[in-house]
């Protein structure tokens, strides 16, 4: 692939994002091909060794705060008219409702799993206790309790290792679901100059 086909392309997959940013990385990308021929490769070979362009994309769209985004596609090009503005009105508490409602169940769905780790650690505290208190108490002459502490802690200390792999799960079902609402969430904001 040639420089401009790649140029054109990368322009193409950063047509949503805003310009400033599609500029800078249009002309970073240019200079790269550049400063790579200057070192002696020949054009296609400068342009494969940057990599596919839907990476270079996905990559530049992950570094983009969503704050930007946002700004850019909510700030008026032009005025409003009433017509726009009164649906805009009487949709916004509805809308509004509805973010709180998936921030909660979101909340929710993380204090979960924070509690299963809660639980983790408290099995494993109460195993540790038992374990130790266990041999005090064949110690003092009370063999059975000693048994029944030590038995005690060793079930609880495996319960703990089982759901130490259930909360590794759920944290990182959790870190999964986090990441792609924050893609969705972004495309949303980056639809493409021509579909607006």
């Amino acid at each position: 692939m040639d420089k401009e086909t790649f140029l054109a392309r990368l322009r193409e997959g950063l047509s949503g994002l805003p310009r400033s940013d599609a500029a800078e990385c249009l002309a970073f990308y240019g200079e790269l091909i550049d400063d790579r021929m200057e070192d002696g490769l020949s054009e296609a070979e400068a342009v494969a060794g940057i990599g596919p362009v839907e990476e270079i994309v996905a990559q530049t769209v992950a570094e983009i705060p969503i704050s930007r985004l946002v700004k850019e596609k909510v700030a008026a090009k032009r005025k409003r008219k009433a017509w726009e503005i009164v649906p805009l009105a009487l949709g916004a508490p509805v809308l509004m409702a509805a973010a709180a409602v998936a921030l909660s169940v979101y909340a929710a769905l993380w204090a979960v799993a924070v509690s299963l780790w809660a639980a983790d650690a408290a099995l494993l505290g109460v195993a540790l206790a038992a374990v130790v208190l266990g041999p005090v108490q064949f110690a003092q002459g009370r063999a059975s309790s000693g048994l029944a502490l030590l038995g005690a802690g060793l079930v609880l200390a495996g319960l703990a290792i089982l759901l130490f792999f259930g909360c590794k799960a759920a944290a990182r079902g959790m870190l999964i679901l986090t990441q792609k609402t924050a893609r969705w969430v972004k495309t949303l904001f980056l639809r493409k100059e021509g579909a607006t």
